[in-house]
């Protein structure tokens, strides 16, 4: 039992290790912020974002303005299943001065399956965004302002993918490594403050290695 106890212990120590990159050291405890502290211009991030109100508007299974999440006057429920994650992180980039793929240019319906497309494509790089190589990267932008998107398409074309944005936290190593990083979501849940982890639950293969991250400077 005692070498078992070792052997799991390495293997996280090894895992951790792994996901920090070959510069990283792994730390001692699960204390200081994996990620660096949000700075001020981390703050007006998260600011701007709080005032986005997700978890009133966006509502899933409503047909809304994409824009400001309100329900569209005499528009219909759009039924189980329908939610508004990649409209939402659109009317963000927008408020923010940043064009990310949305209405007129794509249609709401399987948009955040389009997003993961554009983000990767010339098209993207051309509009200012890049592609991060890990969360804990993701994390470190966020934190110093930058915005942040995490993305998933479904394998199936005809099914919905995910995307939300990640939000400023001096979360620990340990907790990036278990949760991912701090998001800000629409989906069956809106949630203005949430994880990789809960919010992709509902997408098979997506946390943690079938997610995506870009980056688009403020």
């Amino acid at each position: 039992m005692r070498v078992r106890r070792q052997w799991t212990w390495l293997s996280v120590v090894a895992l951790a290790a792994c996901v920090a990159g070959p510069a990283a050291s792994v730390p001692a405890e699960d204390g200081g912020p994996c990620c660096g502290v949000v700075n001020e211009a981390g703050r007006q991030l998260e600011r701007a974002l709080d005032r986005l109100n997700v978890e009133a508007h966006w509502a899933a299974h409503e047909h809304v303005n994409w824009e400001t999440g309100e329900p569209d006057r005499g528009g219909e429920n759009e039924g189980p299943g329908h939610t508004h994650c990649s409209a939402f992180a659109a009317a963000a980039a927008k408020r923010l001065g940043i064009y990310l793929l949305r209405p007129p240019e794509h249609g709401q319906k399987l948009l955040a399956n389009a997003q993961v497309e554009w983000l990767a494509s010339k098209e993207g790089r051309e509009h200012g965004w890049s592609h991060v190589r890990d969360g804990r990267e993701a994390q470190r932008l966020a934190n110093r302002g930058d915005f942040v998107v995490v993305v998933f398409a479904n394998p199936d074309a005809k099914k919905p993918g995910h995307v939300a944005i990640v939000r400023p936290s001096e979360k620990s190593f340990w907790a990036l490594l278990r949760d991912g990083p701090q998001i800000v979501q629409a989906g069956t849940h809106n949630h203005n403050s949430t994880v990789v982890r809960i919010g992709f639950e509902s997408h098979p293969g997506a946390f943690p290695d079938g997610v995506s991250y870009y980056v688009h400077g403020v």
